[in-house]
């Protein structure tokens, strides 16, 4: 009996109807990410929350007795004290919730308030200690897109809406350390010394205009996409972590024009950090004498990889690690350092109390 050979149409059907499947699993791995985009309902919400925040902004100022900052309550009862707004911006668990709250031990609450925006994508355990319920409704992140700028104003904007009394407002990463104790971190922002003569504090935000790949940034979303708004000679970039002033994140959340085009999907995606330029541009355009120009964050680019930072491992982590990343080239200390592993947590809570909080 001769069998039948075959038909060499049965193994190009399984191969057809895998291909699918195979593109299913394989994909993510594969294609670059989807990039997020800002949906309507989100800009409503985020406009419904910067119009309160401004309004009851405005409505504390009319009532204030005088110009100078809130930093004189210690002179006067009748102003408040000043607060530090730490605002985490994180899309992962807090790795170093156990030495942050070491740094904020010994510390009453009339000093400081904490805001955490989560991507509500992930899901991790709930945030514990100091940071029990201090979750900001919060919309989706995606690295080197406008929704970090989306986050960060969220942020400012809860945070000033909820307390009047939030001077400063200190963007955090979930892999930033702090490198003095709380006490000395307060004192250097509210030393009276460091008003300028018009009675300001000044923001601590990096802001660069030299950058060789800044041109490439410029035209990310396409050939003069940017003007009128933007030129390129005021476009700046830098660290998305800063320091602000009350007066600095009014001006971040009451802006629109610099918005709308930074918003703008990239053409370019490998040459778009909009995170690292809307800031330091904005407040280069409003108001660049008020800033200085440098960040508290200390970051380290040696050997980055694909835009990243150089990551510190347990085996780095030292007392002469700390002092060096303390060093700047300006007249005062960084304050704050990433990017640093989780598995750093333990090396660093060993020399917490004798060198990082010992100022």
């Amino acid at each position: 009996m001769i069998s039948a050979s075959p038909s060499p149409l049965v193994p190009a059907l399984i191969l057809l109807f895998s291909i699918p499947i195979l593109f299913y699993y394989m994909a993510p791995s594969i294609l670059p990410p989807r990039r997020i985009s800002i949906s309507a309902p989100d800009e409503l919400d985020d406009l419904s929350l910067f119009h309160k925040a401004i309004a009851m902004d405005s409505a504390n100022f009319s009532r204030r007795p005088t110009r100078l900052p809130s930093t004189k309550s210690h002179f006067s009862t009748s102003l408040r004290r000043p607060k530090i707004a730490f605002l985490f911006l994180t899309n992962s668990p807090l790795h170093f919730a156990p030495l942050w709250e070491r740094f904020f031990s010994n510390v009453t609450r009339k000093h400081y308030n904490i805001y955490i925006h989560s991507d509500p994508f992930v899901k991790f355990a709930p945030f514990e200690g100091v940071f029990e319920g201090k979750t900001i409704p919060s919309k989706r992140t995606q690295r080197s897109s406008p929704t970090l700028i989306s986050a960060a104003r969220r942020l400012i904007a809860t945070a000033m809406l909820d307390d009047p009394s939030n001077a400063y407002f200190a963007l955090i990463s979930q892999h930033c350390i702090p490198l003095h104790s709380f006490s000395y971190f307060y004192n250097f922002l509210f030393d009276l010394g460091r008003l300028s003569r018009d009675l300001q504090f000044s923001s601590y935000i990096e802001i660069l205009d030299n950058e060789p790949t800044l041109s490439d940034r410029y035209d990310a979303r396409g050939k003069d996409v940017m003007v009128p708004e933007v030129h390129f000679n005021e476009f700046r970039v830098g660290s998305q972590f800063f320091v602000l002033t009350r007066r600095h994140a009014l001006m971040v959340i009451k802006d629109r024009k610099l918005w709308r085009k930074f918003k703008l999907p990239c053409l370019n995606v490998d040459s778009c950090y909009p995170e690292e330029h809307y800031f330091p541009t904005l407040l280069s355009m409003q108001d660049p004498n008020g800033c200085t120009d440098y960040t508290l964050t200390r970051v380290n680019w040696t050997d980055s990889v694909n835009g990243h930072p150089h990551t510190y491992h347990p085996p780095e982590v030292s007392a002469e690690l700390i002092s060096t990343l303390r060093e700047s080239n300006s007249s005062y200390s960084y304050m704050f350092a990433r990017k640093f592993s989780p598995d750093c947590l333990n090396p660093l809570l060993e020399i917490a109390d004798s060198v990082i909080f010992k100022d």
